[in-house]
């Protein structure tokens, strides 16, 4: 990969806002650098949105819903369909430009566009299944008749880790139930998600239907439309604190609301399962991304007999792991987001090893340019180190032990969160007790990565309510109306 061919792709994404079907500049031309996490060089300038910027897009976004929640089904899901075939036609420039802005290795940039598009493609199958019921009432005196309509402009909020997948994943749903939006993308990574609103303007989508609009101040800029009235729908990833600022903000005036919060995983391993699958479990759900998911396994359970052995096998696998920048073709692990994320990463493994645990592998930041902290493993961690309460959201598996179903049940919900939780066990009737009994919104048994486009992906507790993905996903962006048919 050359620089050329970087700022090829750079040169060729939007950087303005996009409202009501144009791009233009914010109010008072300020700009927003973007930069790159592996080096710190700045990568490109976009448009920081004021204010007035945002009520202008919801203004657009309202006005097109007038029009939008009429057309045909099947038009929105060919538009639908016509994005993810640009999307899988560009994978390589949308992959390199992930990885420019996120810092993940291009690998992985290839995988989340093609997950990003998994939705698009899915959504564009779903926006002609929607529907209501015809039945007669129980008393016989009348019909009862359901619709399905668009519940209306809907704001969304992204996260800086999966810049495209995140967009993709609400923006599809929205679009296929006939609902208008606008995108707010995070600071760090707007770029990915200007790019696809390029690619939306491409397959001839209706101006106004989706509005992107970046911005350096959040909150000025995003709490008026949520609490605007004219808003009937938020999706908003990111953290627990933040979400719960938002939900009780559009609650002032009953707005629906999806929250995909934090997350503090478990990890469950025992002492019947087969340990080499274990083991490459752990890697996808600890290293994929870096780390930084909200599925990221964060605490390793692993019952007794097979700690030590589990532990050893998986330091060897992280261990050997090669950082680099994710456009190095070497490049396994890239860098954290940026350095205040380092730094919280590495002040959870200095509490952890204060307090007695052992080090396998890992353990300092990276020398060198970047944000850069190396796959840690960590074993003994006692429990009242601060990595087993805080969700890590980087490359740092901590182990700890149990006996018994009991135990590791407990360990696993001890914590506010309930997102994701992964089980590994040969014990088929294992497998069901341990399912049923955690508290999370996913459970992958047997294998490390939950997400696919045709399930509901969202958590409980203080990991937020709400699904995407799948019919469940769907549902989200429409509200029934019952209609009392007298046939007399």
């Amino acid at each position: 990969m050359t620089a050329d061919d970087e700022r090829a792709v750079l040169d060729a994404v939007p950087t303005g806002l996009f409202i009501g079907g144009a791009w233009r500049e914010a109010t008072g031309g300020a700009r927003l650098p973007v930069e790159d996490p592996a080096t710190g060089a700045v990568l490109a300038h976009v448009a920081d949105a004021t204010p007035e910027d945002g009520l202008a897009a919801l203004d657009a976004a309202d006005t097109a819903f007038q029009t939008f929640r009429t057309i045909a089904p099947r038009e929105r899901g060919e538009i639908l369909r016509r994005v993810y075939e640009l999307m899988v036609a560009r994978i390589d420039d949308l992959a390199l430009l992930m990885t420019l802005e996120m810092g993940k290795p291009l690998a992985e940039s290839r995988g989340e566009v093609a997950y990003a598009a998994s939705f698009i493609r899915w959504y564009a199958e779903e926006a002609v299944r929607i529907n209501g019921r015809f039945q007669v009432a129980e008393n016989g005196a009348f019909r009862v008749l359901t619709m399905q309509q668009p519940v209306g402009p809907c704001i969304f909020i992204t996260p800086w880790n999966f810049p495209l997948a995140m967009g993709a994943r609400k923006i599809g749903p929205a679009i296929a139930a006939g609902c208008t939006c606008v995108v707010k993308p995070a600071g760090q990574t707007p770029l990915s998600m200007l790019a696809l609103a390029g690619l939306f303007e491409e397959a001839g989508l209706p101006g106004g239907v989706l509005n992107v609009i970046t911005a350096s101040r959040s909150g000025a800029v995003m709490e008026p439309l949520i609490a605007d009235p004219r808003s009937r729908k938020l999706s908003f990833t990111g953290s627990t604190s933040v979400g719960r600022r938002l939900a009780a903000l559009g609650a002032q005036h009953l707005m629906r609301v999806s929250m995909e919060l934090g997350g503090n995983a478990p990890f469950i391993v025992f002492a019947d399962a087969d340990l080499d699958a274990a083991v490459e479990g752990a890697m996808v759900a600890k290293m994929r991304n870096m780390g930084e998911a909200c599925t990221s396994a964060n605490r390793f359970i692993v019952e007794a007999p097979i700690a030590a052995d589990f532990g050893a096998r998986l330091a060897a696998r992280m261990g050997a792991m090669r950082l680099a920048r994710g456009t190095e073709a070497t490049s396994e692990v890239g860098p954290l987001i940026d350095a205040r994320a380092l730094a919280g990463v590495h002040e959870l493994v200095e509490d952890a090893v204060a307090r007695g645990a052992t080090l396998l592998t890992g353990g300092a930041p990276a020398d060198g340019a970047g944000h850069f902290y190396p796959p840690t493993v960590i074993a003994d961690v006692p429990a009242d180190a601060r990595l087993l309460d805080e969700e890590i959201f980087g490359p740092v598996a901590p182990i700890v032990t149990f006996t018994g179903e009991d135990e590791a049940v407990a360990r696993a919900n001890a914590t506010p969160y309930g997102l994701a939780s992964y089980l590994y066990t040969r014990d088929l009737g294992r497998a069901f007790r341990m399912m049923e009994r955690l508290e999370a919104g996913m459970v992958g048994v047997n294998q490390g990565l939950v997400s696919n486009a045709s399930a509901p992906f969202g958590g409980v507790k203080d990991s937020g309510f709400g699904r995407e993905g799948g019919p469940e996903g769907l549902q989200e962006y429409l509200e029934t109306t019952y209609v009392a048919l007298n046939v007399d």
